[in-house]
Order: C-alpha cells, then structure tokens, then sequence
C-alpha cells in the first residue's frame, strides 16, 4: 500500500531541481531572437525560398506568373523546406563531469543547461528532440521539454568515472548531438561516430571542460583523485607535469578533431568560465548545417 505523504514527498524532490533548470534554459533561450526557421533548402512549406528559371520538368500550375511577366523567361517560385527533423542529445552523467575549479559551474550543470536551451530552440522550431537510450524518444510539444528535463537530472546511483556516448534509440539519418568533458578513452566516441556516421546520422560534439583543465594552475605537493574516486595520484612537483599534461590534452583535441572530421560531425571546445551564449549560438548552428 502506498504511503501518499512519502509519494508526495518523493515526488517533490524528484521535481525540485525542474523549475531552475528549465527557468534558466528558457532564459538562455530567450538571448537568441531566432524567429520561425526553416532548412535553407527548397521543398515543401509555407516560407518563400527563391525564384528559379523554369524547366521542361515543372508544371505549368508552379509557374509564378506575376514574377515572369517581368522578363521573357518563366520563373518557379519555391518555398523552403520546412519538415521537421530529429535530434537525439547524449549529455554525460558521469563522475568526470561534476569536476568544478572555483567560481566556475560544474561541467554537468553547464551541459544540462546547454542541452536544455538547444532542445526548448528545437520544439519551438517544430523539431523531434529527444535523449539517446531508451528513457526519452525524440518526440515534439511542450510536454517533451519536461520530459527531458526529468531525464537529464535522473539520479544514477551507479556511473563510470568517465563516460561513453549513448547511440541507443538514434534515428537513422537524423541528427545528434554529443556533450562530454570527452576525457575518457576516445575509442568509445570512435565507435559511437562510426556506428552514428554507418546510420547516415550528422552532428555535433561539444567538449565542455573546467578553466583550471585547460590552464593546469597546480603547483607543489598536489593530489589528484577523479570524482569518484577510481583513480589517484599525488605528486610533490605538480608544476612539472604542466608540460606534458598540455600536451596530452592538444593530442586528445587533435584526435577528437580527426574523428569528427572523418565522420562529418562538428566539434567546439566550451570552458565553464565562458558565457553559454556564444556555445549555444553555435551548438544550434551546427544542428542546422547541412552537408
């Protein structure tokens, strides 16, 4: 038998950490005056896209005679491709990303945000979004926006020190899009670009990492733990190991850079310290890009 003030209670702080999320997502949101959009392509929709000279192919009744009455040569009026796509979002709940240097959100709040902005820019735009697995399908409507929300802050009792892009549920020549601090072992995002990119599937991967990551600000004695715990190493003389840890960290940027490229994704670098603005202006723009 249920206890309905324990449901009660669980269900409230099960949905406590929704309102800030989505009130801040709306907000960044809201920075990017984007209007309606469409695909920048013709097909069909309700958008003009362009005229064009008529060919022997088209019908007399796509004829824009108005426009051809201004020159000797027939024009077809096309509108813009507007179908809706699919997006599916991978955001890593691993330990890794809850890593914060001071003053700076933790890398797991900052891709949630992100994810958030992208996916509330994507509904309104009449896409399908949803999160990779099998919790949250790609689906439209306001009600999805909830949906995903539950699903990114979802407690997991059980994570990895680093994690591994989900491809579970992707739609086959969809688009997707991968938020990691990536600093576990790439193969993992190879595989999962490669099975992605063997579906047809196009799209983005966003490095979300800490200030102090980039810039390796130790010194002296200094101990080093990942979040949960797994791995550990102390060192007397951390200011030596600032050379070769920066570049490990170029060969892992230049190796996630080729894997992009071989499969056709877009990557960015975002550090915590920097405004979301700028990272969700581009997220969006890759989304939209077509090859």
């Amino acid at each position: 038998m249920f206890d309905r003030g324990t449901l009660r209670r669980d269900g409230e702080a099960l949905a406590a950490p929704l309102p800030p999320l989505l009130a801040d997502a709306e907000h960044l949101a809201s920075t990017m005056l984007l209007g309606s959009h469409g695909r920048r392509r013709p097909g069909m929709g309700e958008e003009f896209w362009q005229y064009r000279p008529a060919m022997v192919s088209d019908e007399a009744r796509m004829i824009d005679w108005r426009r051809s009455a201004r020159s000797d040569t027939h024009f077809i009026r096309e509108k813009e491709w507007q179908a809706a796509q699919t997006v599916s979002i991978w955001v890593d709940g691993a330990h890794s990303m809850d890593f914060s240097s001071a003053g700076a959100a933790t890398k797991a709040d900052r891709a949630r945000l992100l994810s958030m902005a992208v996916a509330i820019l994507l509904l309104r735009g009449g896409e399908r979004v949803g999160l990779t697995g099998q919790e949250v399908p790609p689906r439209r409507g306001g009600v999805q926006l909830l949906r995903i929300a539950q699903g990114l802050l979802a407690d997991r009792t059980e994570r990895d020190d680093f994690g591994a892009p989900d491809v579970r549920g992707i739609v086959p020549k969809s688009r997707a899009l991968f938020v990691s601090d990536f600093m576990g072992p790439l193969l993992n995002v190879e595989e999962a670009l490669t099975e992605a990119a063997d579906m047809g599937v196009k799209g983005a991967l966003l490095q979300v990492l800490d200030p102090a990551e980039e810039a390796f600000p130790f010194d002296g004695r200094t101990v080093f733990e990942s979040m949960g715990g797994g791995l550990r190493h102390e060192t007397l003389e951390a200011g030596g190991l600032r050379k070769r840890y920066l570049e490990r960290l170029a060969e892992r940027k230049a190796r996630l850079e080729e894997l992009a490229r071989l499969t056709g994704w877009q990557l960015m670098c975002h550090h915590t310290g920097d405004s979301a603005q700028a990272a969700l202006l581009w997220v969006f723009g890759a989304l939209e890009r077509r090859r």
